[in-house]
């Protein structure tokens, strides 16, 4: 397994769980410092960090790219994969295609988080369902992953299990499920359990504690979490995605003791 951590240069997701906000530079600095082997990144679009100056930081620091965000999509446009409109759709779709092509620079896969949406307000399930998996096709021909999220955040898929059963319907051998660790926390009954099963399917995690606060200040049991995605033999990236506390660098700290005692205890 390999640590990450996660830089957001989205002014409208200040607020968010990411571990760096706004300064790339010094994010891969402190990174490179603390022993990561990679960054995640959350940018407005392709165009906010042009590939050669993202190719020169990265390699000045030795990191690699884990995966890139495509919630500015929904955070700053709106845009939704499952939206009632033919047209929203194909925007949504043409700016993951962006993010997909950019990431894919570097050998990095795109991430479908919120900008799944949700069904409701005159969308019925089904509906909803159908042009998800549609815009999902039309995307995974391309290392694509697809994030269940809590029942706060979407009503489509909230659970590992439900992940799969999409993955299922979509059947695409390039598309896999983000397995968060803080959502996990709030819909599945045992966590290793649910990984598990998921096994062959999972290919990223999020690491967050229970409050979504860095790995160590709440409650979640790391130890048979690792042990599992050990056993199972996931070799992917594990990326924080947590919130700067009790700040930036203090979540990266506490970050990296939790990676290399749980989920890579030989480092």
């Amino acid at each position: 397994m390999k640590s990450a951590v996660t830089v957001s240069l989205v002014p409208e997701a200040k607020s968010g769980p990411f571990v760096f906000h706004d300064d790339l530079p010094g994010a891969c600095r402190t990174a490179k410092e603390l022993g990561f082997d990679a960054i995640e990144l959350f940018a407005p679009g392709p165009d906010a960090v042009p590939e050669n100056e993202l190719r020169t930081i990265l390699n000045d620091h030795g990191l690699m790219l884990a995966a890139v965000g495509t919630g500015a999509g929904w955070v700053r446009h709106k845009l939704t994969l499952s939206n009632t409109s033919a047209g929203e759709r194909r925007k949504a779709v043409d700016f993951v295609k962006s993010m997909i092509d950019y990431g894919a620079a570097f050998g990095a896969s795109a991430i479908i988080g919120s900008m799944q949406g949700r069904w409701g307000d005159g969308m019925d399930r089904e509906t909803g369902m159908a042009n998800l998996i549609e815009s999902l096709r039309t995307l995974a021909d391309r290392p694509l992953l697809y994030e269940p999220l809590n029942r706060y955040e979407t009503n489509f898929a909230t659970r590992l299990e439900d992940g799969v059963r999409l993955l299922e319907m979509v059947k695409s051998e390039s598309l896999k499920l983000l397995a968060d660790l803080f959502h996990m926390n709030i819909e599945e009954t045992n966590l290793a359990d649910a990984l598990r099963a998921a096994g062959p399917h999972i290919g990223h995690v999020h690491l967050a504690d229970s409050n979504r606060r860095p790995a160590g200040y709440g409650h979640t049991d790391f130890a048979p979490i690792g042990r599992v995605l050990n056993e199972i033999g996931y070799a992917g990236f594990v990326s924080a995605e947590a919130f700067p506390h009790p700040d930036s660098r203090g979540a990266a700290e506490a970050t990296i003791r939790a990676f290399r005692t749980h989920f890579c205890a030989k480092r």
